[in-house]
């Protein structure tokens, strides 16, 4: 719980302190002010580097096609997602819609599309989810499971293909493997540990962890579906992504824009950007030269994606204004 003390300073200074929150007294760290600063730093370097060029580039050769193409790819993608949602809120004793599934992904794409962080949607469609159905913890549990199976297939899938095609990081794929093997092997060990000898908040949290992997994740009727889906979203992201490419005058071969696609996807994980922009153009800048390419033309690629994504996530602008006259019905 949170608490303000005031101090007054004396006479002659007439300000006062806000102090004191919950932890010790002291104040905590703005992480989404700073994650913002970092997507702001990040995209006025590429500026610096590139120019305005290769962004305003992408936007202007953007057409009715790519358009049409990223609203198709991107309901796809979303029923996919709301799919794998639905799964695991199954697993986890809530019941969940297909059609709610499908308009809060929406909304939450959008917002996600829109805010900086790149989560906020995700956090929201949470919260109310576990409100709707009056158990708020495992709504948000729901959540943060169907993301997080989505990312471990998306890396799966990611280091796959960077080792099968050419790329500026295959020499080093399976280094990078070993190195995330062990991060989890550390992970687990330490879980392990905790759920024996350490404080009873942890044990308990612990054996959350256990309990939901165990009924949820690994359950036979339920983790052949995620990895389904979660292989579907990251086709979808992938296929729009080959889109982008083309709309901004890429001829260069699938196969060799495919991992450079894939690398830039994994740094949209990175929670440091304005509405998904930050990172993504940043790696895309990098590996397209490295490949071969130039920095410029994978700033325009993830350029075009952005607006892309944004695009196909319009729909939820329809479930945000259905939702408030609802409300106010």
């Amino acid at each position: 719980m949170q608490r303000t003390d005031v101090a007054i300073r004396p006479e002659g200074e007439g300000e006062t302190i806000a102090s004191a929150r919950a932890g010790g007294g002291r104040p905590r760290i703005p992480w989404g002010l700073v994650r913002t600063i970092g997507g702001v730093a990040v995209l006025a370097l590429l500026v610096w580097r590139v120019g305005s060029g290769p962004f305003l580039t992408g936007l202007r050769m953007i057409d009715a096609w790519a358009i049409v193409a990223a609203l198709s790819v991107g309901a796809a993608t979303i029923v996919a997602c709301a799919w794998r949602w639905r799964l695991v809120a199954r697993g986890l004793g809530l019941q969940l819609p297909l059609r709610t599934a499908v308009a809060d992904c929406y909304r939450a794409v959008l917002i996600n599309s829109t805010l900086p962080g790149g989560v906020l949607g995700d956090v929201d469609r949470a919260v109310g989810h576990g409100r709707e159905r009056g158990d708020l913890g495992r709504g948000i549990r729901a959540v943060v499971w169907e993301r997080s199976a989505g990312q471990v297939v998306q890396c799966a899938l990611a280091l796959g293909l960077l080792w099968a095609l050419p790329s500026p990081v295959r020499p080093y794929v399976p280094r990078i493997a070993l190195v995330l093997a062990a991060v989890v092997a550390v992970f687990a060990l330490l879980a392990l540990v905790a759920g024996r000898r350490g404080p009873e908040a942890w044990r308990r949290l612990v054996r959350m962890v256990r309990t939901d992997v165990r009924r949820v994740l690994l359950a036979r009727r339920i983790w052949p579906g995620v990895v389904f889906f979660s292989a579907v979203a990251v086709g979808g992201h992938l296929v729009t992504f080959l889109v982008a490419a083309r709309t901004a005058g890429l001829t260069a071969p699938a196969t060799q824009l495919l991992p450079l696609t894939l690398l830039a996807l994994l740094a949209m994980g990175v929670p440091t950007n304005i509405g998904g922009f930050g990172p993504r153009e940043g790696v895309a800048a990098w590996a397209f030269g490295a490949a071969g390419l130039s920095a410029a033309d994978g700033v325009a690629t993830a350029t075009v994606y952005g607006v892309l994504v944004l695009v196909s996530s319009l729909p939820g602008v329809a479930v945000l204004l259905f939702r408030r006259r609802a409300v106010a019905s």
